[in-house]
C-alpha cells in the first residue's frame, strides 16, 4: 500500500463556500477512482496557527498498491479536480511513500 498525502494554500480570497466545494470533490474521488483503499479530507482546524502557515485542506489518500497510484494522477476525475484549482491556488505540498 501507498500513502498519498496533499496540504493545499488557497489565496486568501477564496469563500469558505468553495472549500466545502474542494473537499466535497476530494471525498467523491473514493467511490470513483479504482485502487483507492482509503480516503479522508477536511478542512484545517488547527489551533497551531504557527504551524499552518496558511494551509487550509488536507487530502490523505491510501492506494492499494503502487500502480494505483501511479493511475491516480492521469485520472480524469483527479485531472478535473486539478484544473478547478486554477487561479486559487497559492502552493501545494505532496508526499507519497509506501506503508509499513
Amino acid at each position: 500500500m501507498y500513502e498519498h498525502l496533499v496540504v493545499f494554500k488557497f489565496n486568501t480570497d477564496i469563500t469558505p463556500a468553495k472549500q466545502q466545494e474542494l473537499l466535497d470533490q476530494l471525498l467523491d474521488f473514493r467511490n470513483r477512482i479504482p485502487g483507492i483503499s482509503d480516503l479522508t479530507a477536511g478542512i484545517n482546524v488547527t489551533e497551531e496557527t504557527e504551524n499552518i502557515h496558511g494551509y487550509t485542506l488536507g487530502l490523505r489518500v491510501t492506494f492499494k498498491d503502487l500502480e494505483s497510484l501511479r493511475s491516480y494522477g492521469p485520472h480524469p476525475l483527479h485531472q478535473e479536480f486539478v484544473k478547478s484549482l486554477d487561479g486559487i491556488l497559492q502552493n501545494v505540498i505532496v508526499v507519497d511513500y509506501p506503508k509499513v
